[in-house]
């Protein structure tokens, strides 16, 4: 871009009576007056981060030095001019939430002391599994939120985290992940919520309201593609065409800014069709801002804008960077200053930027501080808590931690050997319970690459875990005191070596039953075998466990398959031949009670998959969502049907569903013809016909078979826990608005078109109940970003056994 030279303009010394600090006059205005009364350096000064370190013994904070980083800037050169935000003060090394507190608060002093205007920096966390700092509340990780289908639970999680953040001093988190899984074998799986957008909206959004309820800003990552990359590796690019990318891709971050009033977005690494997210404009300020009416600020992925000069070859060179992606509308620069800062400046004085490019970005971020109170006369970093060391994971957080890792539990088969009996078999000498595999015994079987201790606590050797995390061995074993239990690792998660095989199928033989737990060890590029830079070739158990697992069920004694993943595996034919396959996500400091609480029955497991379990380990890396031609067909030898569809899940009880409703009576034979503008209710009865409590999850499917173009034979747009003593019903009804039939047309348009629609009641997307034929009458519609995007759903209130269900 160019523009003439802009000119250094002198400014007065800034005063505490000057009109931006007026908390009577409008955040606009208050913005427009502070603007107008700063340099160039004190506007680009608000556009970048500086990553620090908070101190062990409450002194101020230190920059820090990242392998991707050049050397750290001098802290009193770099806030001389103010600064736009801190990073990651208690997610980069180990320290005390109150000596967090206080170094962050003493730098905080120091930056509103270094600038005219007493602005203080937006401290940012990672907070995807909890706040990542030390001492703090390991949740599961996302990809066990939508195993719950439980947005309610999800939002409750987010508050608490907020909470946390906010009584350290903390302003702003980055989460949630809205990415949708296109591929397993992308190494951040484990962060995202699922396979399938409506699942992803819905949940995530749910965490943007609970955050942001605590006056945490919540930040929508990856804008957008970043899931689809090749072949399931880290940073690749996206070849994914544009109705794909509106239909699949965006959804989730429209709700989370529509209906979750998100405050912050962060771009994407990846190229889509050639332009990375970084630099585009249409993207980043077309559709977020001009389109959805994003009012909040873009701040770069770690790294982002530089990679567009030294990975997408986009710029020649970092400054060049810099102009890009602030044209296109990206914010901030972090994690650390690059591109932006004293390049930006003199791009600006060659006129190769315009100052009011700058002005519109540092509008955007002293809007936000100004929302924050962080420009009110009087703010003070200190938080207004008594004396006390504030506890990161108090018993009410690990209460809710452990009700989310419970939920989130799948149980996938099961021949009748779940649960485990109360009452043990092994004399002294012999086990009834073998407990075997390289995750048995240890907590990394709970932890996802966003935990503290896996993201950060293993490159401090020697820093204990900050809080409890039983394994499975020590939890198994509270809630079977009755058995006998005996454990052998038999493997390690991703070596090579057999040696311990000989002691685990011993072991296996000697006892009634074997538990095997397998999986991954999250970690980050390339140190683990789940999380970010921790991609796959294939779907095949990572290491030897798949020969271990074959080994077990060879003896002979009844196996039951424990799997601690960060992405769904298939365990080839060996899995017909499982007593049972129990499937966690990284389920957090209180996974191991949470599987241990279903393989003793205590629980009857609720969880439903979020991502489909493929039949092949080869691969087939696709969803659910595919048109008929990505099914099963005549026209190709390659099945791939999946071993386990989205959705699926298996109960302790049973459950029956009857009398499908439309609107106020019982459906009929025909098709119900429904307004292209209208809307159409639908429901069912759920009855628990078992005899102990269970939750069964009723998710609701809508097809399109004919259509301008290709649509998925199935798509879900509303689901329901529904939660049933024995005996008991309940009544499940879904509100669909015709919107929701809306899909990206041939000319690129969102339409809602007239036609034959079915809508499923299913317990997965497999396995459809009851179906409603539905035809949409009347003109064609052009929606938008202001259609429907959710349908109301009622639970209706418990009906005794007697009672009518009708």
């Amino acid at each position: 871009m160019t523009g003439s030279p802009a000119r250094p303009t002198e400014h007065p010394p800034a005063t505490a009576a000057q009109h931006w600090q007026d908390p009577t006059a409008t955040p606009a205005e208050r913005v427009d007056a502070l603007l107008s009364a700063m340099t160039l350096e004190e506007k680009v000064a608000q556009l970048h981060g500086i990553w620090v370190r908070a101190s062990p013994d409450g002194a101020p904070v230190a920059p820090h030095q990242h392998d991707l980083s050049r050397d750290p800037p001098l802290w009193e050169q770099a806030i001389k001019d103010g600064l736009g935000q801190l990073t990651r003060p208690f997610g980069t090394v180990p320290v005390g939430p109150a000596e967090g507190r206080a170094s962050l608060a003493r730098s905080q002093r120091e930056i509103m002391a270094a600038n005219r205007f007493g602005i203080p920096a937006v401290a940012h966390e990672e907070c995807l599994a909890g706040f990542a700092a030390w001492t703090a509340t390991i949740y599961p990780v996302p990809l066990a939120w939508g195993a719950c289908f439980d947005p309610a639970l999800v939002e409750r999680m987010a508050a608490q985290i907020g909470r946390s953040m906010r009584a350290v001093g903390a302003h702003q988190g980055l989460a949630p992940v809205l990415d949708v899984v296109r591929d397993a074998r992308w190494g951040r799986t484990e962060e995202t919520i699922g396979e399938d957008p409506h699942l992803v909206a819905t949940i995530a959004t749910a965490y943007v309201r609970g955050l942001q309820s605590t006056g945490v800003v919540a930040t929508l990552k990856h804008f957008a593609g970043y899931s689809a990359s090749r072949s399931g590796r880290n940073l690749a690019p996206a070849s994914i065409g544009p109705r794909e990318f509106a239909d699949v891709l965006l959804p989730p971050f429209e709700m989370a800014v529509r209906d979750g009033g998100a405050r912050s977005v962060m771009h994407a690494y990846n190229d889509n069709d050639g332009l990375p997210a970084a630099a585009d404009h249409a993207l980043l300020t077309e559709l977020l801002r001009n389109t959805w009416g994003f009012e909040g600020t873009v701040v770069a992925d770690y790294f982002g804008v530089d990679f567009l000069h030294s990975l997408h070859g986009l710029a020649a060179s970092p400054a060049h960077a810099g102009a890009l992606a602030l044209s296109a509308g990206v914010d901030v620069e972090l994690p650390t200053v690059h591109c932006y800062g004293d390049r930006l400046v003199e791009e600006v004085r060659a006129g190769r930027v315009h100052e009011e490019t700058v002005d519109r970005a540092a509008r955007r971020v002293l809007r936000q501080k100004c929302a924050l109170g962080m420009l009110d006369p009087g703010w003070s970093p200190e938080v207004p808590e008594d004396d006390t060391a504030p506890d990161l994971d108090p018993a009410e957080h690990r209460a809710l931690a452990r009700l989310l890792a419970e939920e989130s539990v799948v149980l996938l088969e099961n021949t009748g050997v779940l649960p485990l009996p109360a009452a043990g078999g092994g004399d002294e000498e012999t086990p009834d319970v073998a407990l075997v595999g390289p995750l048995a015994d240890t907590e990394d079987a709970m932890l996802g690459c966003y935990s503290f201790p896996a993201h950060v606590g293993r490159r401090h050797p020697g820093t204990e875990t900050g809080v409890a995390v039983a394994p499975l061995s020590e939890a198994l074993r509270e809630a079977l005191p009755a058995h006998r239990i005996a454990h052998a690792p038999g493997c390690s998660v991703d070596g090579d070596s057999v040696v311990g095989f000989d002691a685990a199928t011993t072991l296996a033989r000697s006892a009634r039953v074997c538990v095997v737990a397998l999986g991954d060890r999250s970690d980050l590029f390339g140190r683990g075998t789940s999380g970010e830079g921790c991609d796959a070739t294939d779907l095949r158990l990572p290491g030897v466990q798949q020969e271990l697992l074959e080994a077990l069920v060879d003896t002979g004694t009844p196996v039951v398959a424990v799997l601690f993943t960060g992405r769904p595996y298939a365990l080839g034919p060996v899995a017909d031949r499982l007593a049972a396959t129990v499937q966690a996500f990284l389920p957090g400091e209180e996974g191991g009670s949470a599987v241990a609480g279903v393989l003793s029955g205590r629980i009857s497991p609720s969880g439903r998959l979020p991502v489909s379990v493929p039949r092949d380990p080869g691969g087939q890396p696709a969803t659910y969502l595919g048109a008929p031609l990505a099914h099963r067909s005549a026209v190709s030898s390659v099945d791939p049907t999946p071993r386990h569809p989205f959705g699926h899940g298996l109960s302790y009880t049973r459950f029956a569903w009857a009398d499908p409703v439309v609107d106020d009576g019982a459906a009929p034979e025909g098709t119900v013809e429904v307004p292209t503008d209208g809307t159409v209710t639908v429901g069912c009865t759920v009855r628990n016909t078992g005899d102990r409590a269970g939750t069964e999850v009723v998710q609701l499917y809508l097809s399109d078979p004919v259509a301008e173009v290709t649509q998925p034979v199935r798509r879900l747009i509303g689901y329901a826990r529904v939660d049933l003593e024995p005996g008991r019903a309940r009544t499940v009804t879904f509100d669909v608005p015709a919107d929701l039939a809306s899909y990206t047309g041939r000319d690129l348009r969102r339409v809602v078109d007239p036609g034959d629609l079915v809508l499923a009641l299913a317990a997965s997307s497999g396995d459809v109940r009851h179906t409603v034929s539905v035809r949409l009458t009347g003109p064609r519609r052009v929606v938008d970003h202001t259609r429907g995007l959710v349908c109301a759903t009622r639970v209706g209130p418990v009906l005794a056994p007697e009672d009518p269900v009708g």
